[in-house]
């Protein structure tokens, strides 16, 4: 889990920042897997926190990263001509809303306003998980819950400083230390939050990539085609072996 959720513990100062992130990521390869070659695996922010630990660690992706797979993520939105300082305006505005109906404006996000926007009602937090999370028509009711119930676990101000990292998100010279090995890039084609388009440039800065998008799947897609993102998988760590 990323600090702040699940079971594993809030950080105890400072901003959720990618780079700290990436850091975190490190220390889990330290203690739970110090030693050999690993597959690493992100989705949405984890795929973020790939990417920032690539950038901060390039040597140690060199010896120890046997491939990276990168699942319903972005590296940013480059400006128009490649690049630029812009980051994710859009992939904020987007994230923002499951959670945030009533904040505008992810750089001014407060717990407080997180507070209120659950508060709103709990059948539109379930109903916006459902529009945002899932790209099927009739998503499990069941699945959809699942995710509600994980978003609504997590801590007002966690969330809020996630989102405020979010702002000026911008990695696609990190994708530079991933080259070289196999890397898997999945999403579905019906996400709106990190839609096919940020899979498809970071397929165009990793030429060895391969994309696979999955039809009818939202952000969710290793939920809500589990059977597709599971055989991607295992063809991949099938070819590493």
């Amino acid at each position: 889990d990323q600090p702040g959720h699940g079971r594993s513990g809030r950080r105890s100062s400072g901003e959720y920042e990618l780079p700290a992130l990436g850091d975190a990521l490190k220390a889990v390869l330290d203690e739970a897997a110090p030693h050999g070659p690993v597959v690493l695996v992100g989705h949405s922010m984890g795929g973020m926190t790939v990417m920032a630990f690539a950038e901060r660690y390039p040597e140690l992706v060199a010896q120890r990263v046997a491939a990276a797979v990168l699942i319903a993520t972005s590296a940013g939105r480059p400006e128009e001509g490649g690049g630029g300082p812009g980051g994710l305006p859009e992939l904020i505005s987007r994230v923002g809303r499951p959670l945030l109906p009533l904040a505008g404006g992810a750089g001014r996000v407060t717990g407080g306003m997180v507070d209120r926007a659950r508060r709103a009602s709990s059948d539109l937090a379930w109903l916006l998980t459902r529009r945002y999370g899932f790209g099927g028509p009739d998503p499990s009711r069941a699945l959809v819950s699942y995710v509600e119930q994980m978003n609504s676990r997590t801590t007002t101000e966690t969330v809020a400083r996630y989102l405020r990292t979010l702002h000026g998100h911008q990695r696609y010279p990190a994708l530079a230390a991933l080259r070289g090995r196999p890397v898997l890039l999945i999403c579905g084609d019906r996400d709106p939050i990190t839609p096919l388009e940020h899979s498809q440039e970071m397929a165009a800065h990793l030429p060895e990539a391969e994309l696979v998008a999955i039809p009818g799947s939202g952000h969710m897609v290793q939920l809500e085609h589990a059977d597709e993102v599971n055989k991607a998988l295992l063809e991949l760590l099938e070819k590493l072996a």
